[in-house]
């Protein structure tokens, strides 16, 4: 009985974390070779990273969602940084796929209102990331529609029109932004590679964000300790002098 009551009375070890806020682009990066999972794998023992992807979402509806995955009042509850990844389903034509499509004016605005919530909510501006959609490769996406009985509900156009509205929001709020429509085409290069359908990102496509992404999130976590002691570090008579103090080391 002593010997349990010793182990509940140790002290909870705070985790920090990384919230992954996006569509499914977020939604399905936990999958192997995933950026998710590679920013996951970087930061292992330093901090969880949650994936808060939703797969056909738009920032109408992430709007509605966001305090229910960040509350206000919780200092302890605050991440250390946050992605911010829609436009690929807000950019949908609006005659094609009235259901997805979100005008851009309202696009830029809730991607405003959501980082006003969360400085509100103790997120400040130098944790967050937006991400503008990548660009559409148009023939392999309409053969997609095709199998889905439709026609082609987005054109690369628009989207880039919802990627620049990304960045400027960024801009105008003074925060981090990837640029992946862009950055994806620079030198009039041949995107389709980063696409496994015309829309998601296939292998090279998830290796490309997060080559681009990490350099913004490594800043952010760049004074996080390793937490617990190295295994060679743990003292070897009375190990709990060790694993039971703050967790740094």
């Amino acid at each position: 009985m002593a010997l349990c009551e010793a182990a509940s009375g140790s002290s909870s070890l705070l985790w920090p974390r990384v919230l992954l806020f996006g569509d499914s682009i977020t939604q399905f990066s936990f999958q192997q070779g995933g950026w998710g999972a590679s920013l996951a794998d970087k930061l292992v023992r330093k901090c969880d990273v949650l994936n808060r992807g939703f797969s056909g979402y738009n920032t109408r509806w992430a709007k509605i969602i966001l305090p229910r995955l960040i509350s206000k009042g919780n200092s302890l509850d605050s991440p250390v940084a946050v992605t911010i990844f829609f436009g690929a389903n807000d950019s949908a034509l609006k005659d094609e796929n009235p259901k997805q499509h979100v005008p851009l004016a309202e696009y830029a605005e809730n991607l405003s209102s959501m980082v006003r919530y969360l400085r509100s909510a103790g997120v400040p501006g130098p944790r967050l990331v937006l991400i503008a959609p990548p660009p559409l490769c148009e023939a392999a996406w309409e053969r997609e529609c095709r199998l889905q009985g439709s026609k082609l509900n987005r054109l690369n156009s628009v989207v880039g029109e919802y990627a620049g509205a990304c960045v400027q929001v960024a801009r105008d709020c003074g925060i981090d932004v990837l640029d992946l429509w862009t950055l994806m085409q620079e030198d009039t290069q041949d995107f389709s590679a980063y696409l496994s359908d015309g829309l998601h990102l296939s292998p090279k496509g998830n290796e490309f964000l997060f080559s681009h992404l990490w350099p913004l999130i490594e800043k952010k976590v760049s004074s996080l300790p390793l937490l617990l002691p190295y295994w060679r570090d743990v003292a070897e008579a009375k190990p709990e002098l060790s694993l039971l103090g703050d967790g740094d080391h």
